[in-house]
């Protein structure tokens, strides 16, 4: 019976690593190969160790020892293997965990670059808001200016006209505004623009549209105003809050306003038109000394002021 010690079939001990870098899965289950080799390496020489001893014990110790010899030497030639591949891995482990660093460094940069341009993003946002603000409202008052007052009239006459209600635009005119300037100073001017202003949208609804056309005019646009009764009461309203005084540094600064009215449909099926007549019809209420201040649009051409 042959009781040499039988060599289990490894892989051989000349296996190469790929010249590619394996990724760290691969690294890692190369690792748990080579393990496997050496435990079976360290089985064959226990094996060989037993059957050794036991031909030592039977007198046959000449024999016994060669074949530990070759043994020993097959198993050390798979060791000196399983160090190679062993040490390969580990190469190929820290070259897996260096770039693993470098992706993990190149991501924080990534991630700081994605808030750097969400920043920027957000800052080009708010100057395209405000820069929209800008171009639609007064500076001076904060109220829209007038060529946005017109696309908002526009919009109103086409859902009136689809709707079937009518429309009152207001045009205000602040008496004898420059001999405020030229009073108390352009200063004064300015904070009685703005308290006229933040009066006229006091009393506006949120349908409404108020805004300041340029210099000392203003136009308001009332949205389904339901009779002139109505309108009536609501211009007077107005032209009471716009009379109070004005406070500035001490000062208490008199303001008194005329208004011009024209309707839709009435005096006009488009903005400029509905503009217009509210401008002439408010020239007519300047002329009237003794009117309530407010006029509607009849019709009769008004002589401007020389």
């Amino acid at each position: 019976m042959n009781n040499d010690p039988v060599m289990t079939n490894d892989k051989p001990s000349t296996k190469k690593m790929p010249t590619s870098v394996p990724t760290l899965a691969a690294a890692l289950e190369e690792n748990k190969d080579v393990k496997v080799r050496v435990e079976g390496a360290a089985s064959d020489l226990a094996s060989a160790s037993a059957v050794l001893e036991a031909k030592i014990a039977g007198g046959d110790a000449e024999p016994a020892t060669r074949v530990a010899l070759k043994v020993g030497k097959e198993v050390e030639d798979r060791v000196q293997g399983c160090a190679d591949d062993l040490h390969s891995v580990n190469a190929t482990l820290a070259q897996g965990v260096a770039a693993l660093e470098h992706t993990e460094d190149a991501l924080a940069v990534a991630r700081e670059a994605l808030v750097d341009t969400q920043s920027a993003l957000a800052t080009a946002e708010a100057s395209e808001r405000n820069a929209l603000l800008a171009a639609r409202h007064d500076s001076a008052t904060g109220l829209p200016n007038r060529e946005y007052f017109n696309s908002r009239l526009s919009h109103d006459i086409a859902v009136a006209a689809r709707q079937g209600f009518g429309l009152a635009v207001m045009f205000f005119d602040l008496d004898k505004f420059k001999n405020i300037n030229d009073t108390h100073g352009h200063a004064a001017g300015d904070e009685v623009l703005k308290q006229v202003a933040a009066r006229l949208l006091e009393h506006s609804r949120m349908e409404d549209t108020v805004c300041r056309t340029g210099g000392d005019e203003f136009l308001y646009v009332l949205i389904n105003p339901k009779g002139r009764a109505n309108i009536e009461r609501i211009a007077s309203a107005l032209l009471e809050a716009l009379a109070l005084p004005v406070v500035f540094e001490g000062l208490q600064i008199a303001v008194r306003a005329s208004i011009g009215i024209s309707l839709y449909p009435e005096h006009g099926k488009s903005a400029s038109k509905l503009i217009s007549n509210a401008d002439e019809a408010m020239y007519a209420a300047k002329k009237s000394d003794a009117g309530p201040g407010w006029a509607f649009y009849d019709g009769a051409p008004i002589p401007l002021p020389a």
